[in-house]
């Protein structure tokens, strides 16, 4: 057990070992059941899976051969004709991969008492999500959703970090996103309501809440692109209230054209004591990119922290492992349930709000 001397970074910089990932099922781990084959699912989900040697017992998707497929490219022998059929795969914990509005319609036919984790959203607006939970709680189900950010090895090094008091008292949270995000991977978001806040920047402001809490109120201005009429909010400004002595702010341009150079995709967490910074690669690069980075400081120069891996794709090894922990009793918490996402779908409903509201006209 390292010491609370030992956990202080300045002025030595002597850094712990840091968690950096979830522990893995002990007890042998329910059969997965996906339903939906969409990118998110084979860049992330099932290579996650495969490498934690975890069972998937099939895959459904409304488009047949994309389920045969991603199928076929991770040695799963079965894919299910018929959601129907998905739904009645003995002892499953199921991994929910659609888009926000099709979720509830999903949830409904799921076995009572079942386990479930939804790919965020957790619906397109503070309603949809209300119903969602609503719907988990009177069919019992064990529900989670698939905030991974939380679960990243920076993230998880960050909360152990901050869990031992070597940042000293938060002060500063800056997260600043400057990329042109591939939209058009995703064909359905063109006809989506909300965009950037809802499918994107909701992992921030989730992350956020993880290691500071419920923010007070928060302030936003989100804004579409000429270039991208075809989509809604695409950019954001967003100030979250901690109150007096913690700043937390949030620039998310999601359609940056001028190239590479200037590129941004960063937080940096500042303390009393002292102060990190991570980088996520995948922004620069999806799904591949570069490999996410932490560095922290107390005084004097910035020290690089090795990471065991990136948000794609080994945060995807946690909430699955959770889950599959907490439905055998191994783990006391379900970290992201339902009760504590509709939190961040607050956070994120506030924003739309404050946004369409606008600012405080100058006299």
């Amino acid at each position: 057990m390292v010491g609370a001397d030992a956990a202080r970074v300045p002025p030595d910089l002597t850094v712990p070992e840091l968690t950096q990932a979830w522990p893995r099922p002990s007890h042998p781990p329910r059969p997965i059941v996906i339903i939906g084959a969409g990118a998110i699912v084979r860049a992330a989900h099932l290579p996650a899976y495969r490498r934690l040697a975890l069972p998937v017992a099939g895959i459904f998707d409304i488009d047949a051969a994309r389920a045969r497929a991603a199928a076929g490219a991770f040695g799963i022998d079965t894919t299910f004709a018929t959601l129907d059929g998905a739904v009645r795969a003995p002892g499953a914990i199921f991994d929910l991969a659609v888009p926000g509005d099709q979720i509830i319609g999903i949830l409904e036919q799921l076995p009572k008492g079942a386990a479930v984790l939804i790919q965020k959203p957790m619906g397109h607006d503070l309603g949809d999500a209300r119903r969602i939970l609503a719907c988990c709680t009177e069919r019992s189900l064990t529900a989670a959703l698939n905030f991974q950010l939380r679960f990243s090895p920076g993230m998880l090094a960050l909360r152990d970090l901050l869990a031992r008091g070597t940042l000293g008292t938060l002060v500063d949270i800056d997260v600043r996103v400057v990329i042109n995000q591939p939209w058009h991977l995703w064909t359905f978001l063109e006809q989506a309501p909300r965009l950037e806040l809802i499918y994107h920047s909701i992992h921030y402001i989730d992350a956020i809440r993880w290691i500071a809490g419920e923010p007070r109120s928060a302030y936003c201005r989100a804004v579409g692109h000429p270039a991208t009429p075809q989509l809604r909010d695409t950019r954001s400004s967003i100030i979250l209230d901690y109150g007096d002595t913690l700043r937390c702010s949030l620039v998310m341009n999601h359609t940056h054209r001028a190239g590479p150079k200037h590129q941004a995709s960063q937080m940096i967490v500042e303390g009393l004591d002292s102060a990190v910074r991570l980088t996520w690669g995948v922004n620069f690069d999806y799904p591949a990119g570069p490999p996410d980075t932490m560095e922290i400081t107390g005084i004097g120069d910035w020290k690089e922290v090795p990471l065991r891996g990136s948000w794609f794709t080994e945060a995807f090894e946690g909430p699955m492992s959770n889950l599959q922990r907490f439905v055998a009793g191994e783990d006391k918490e379900l970290v992201g349930s339902v009760h504590d996402a509709i939190k961040t779908m607050a956070v994120v409903e506030a924003c739309y709000q404050s946004s369409a509201r606008g600012g405080t006209p100058i006299p």
